[in-house]
C-alpha cells in the first residue's frame, strides 16, 4: 500500500520571476496605522498609497508609468488632521479620489492629468460632521458622484438600512447622510437594488 506524500498539481513546477527594480515601486513609506484597509487604490491612470506623515494624514498618488525609486520629497495629498484610513478612486472619473480619515471627515480630491507636481492641500469637497472616524469608503458602481462611507458596518441582514448610507449629489453640491448600523463592517461591496 503506497501513500502519496505530495499532492499532484499541474502547477507544481511553475515558478514566478521577480520584476526588475526599475519596474517596481521602491522607498515608499507606507502608513503603519493599524486599520483594516488595503492602504492603496489603483485605476487605469494612477496608483495611490497611504503614507506616513507627521501632523496629519497623507497619501501619495503616482502615475502608473512612474516606477523605480520614489523620492522622499515626492508631493503628497495632505489635508486631513488625522491619519488617513482609506482611499478609493472614483470608477467614473480616473482623476477623482476620496479619502476617509480618523479626523471624522471625508475629502474628495481631483488629481491633475499629469499627476502631482506640488503637494495638494485643498480638496474639491470636504464632508464633515461624522461622529466617528471614517474607515471604509466605497463609490457606487453605476451612479455618478455617489459615495458610501462608514465607520462601523453591518452584517448582511441590515443591508436595507445600509442603502441609506449613500451620499449623493451633483459635483457642485455634495452632501452627506448618516446611518447608525449595528455590528462591525468588514466590506461595503454589494448590490444596491431596491426592494420593499
Amino acid at each position: 500500500m503506497s501513500r502519496r506524500v505530495v499532492r499532484t498539481s499541474k502547477f507544481r513546477h511553475v515558478f514566478g520571476q521577480a520584476l526588475k527594480a526599475d519596474q517596481c515601486y521602491d522607498d515608499i513609506r507606507i502608513s503603519q496605522m493599524t486599520w483594516d484597509s488595503t492602504f492603496c487604490s489603483v485605476n487605469p491612470k494612477f496608483v495611490a498609497m497611504i503614507v506616513d506623515a507627521s501632523g496629519g494624514g497623507a497619501f501619495m498618488v503616482l502615475p502608473l508609468s512612474k516606477t523605480g525609486r520614489i523620492d522622499m520629497s515626492y508631493p503628497t495629498v495632505c489635508g486631513h488632521t488625522g491619519p488617513v484610513l482609506d482611499i478609493e478612486f472614483c470608477p467614473h472619473n480616473d482623476n477623482i479620489i476620496a479619502s476617509g480619515s480618523e479626523d471624522c471627515s471625508v475629502m474628495i480630491w481631483e488629481i491633475p492629468d499629469a499627476g502631482l507636481t506640488t503637494s495638494l492641500t485643498d480638496p474639491v469637497v470636504k464632508l464633515e460632521g461624522h461622529s466617528k472616524r471614517v474607515g471604509i469608503l466605497s463609490w457606487h458602481p453605476t451612479a455618478h458622484n455617489v459615495l458610501r462611507r462608514t465607520s462601523t458596518t453591518c452584517p448582511c441582514t441590515a443591508a436595507r438600512r445600509a442603502r441609506r448610507g449613500w451620499a449623493t449629489c451633483p459635483r457642485g453640491a455634495w452632501r452627506s447622510t448618516s446611518v447608525k448600523l449595528p455590528g462591525s463592517i468588514n466590506s461595503t461591496r454589494g448590490s444596491v437594488s431596491r426592494s420593499s
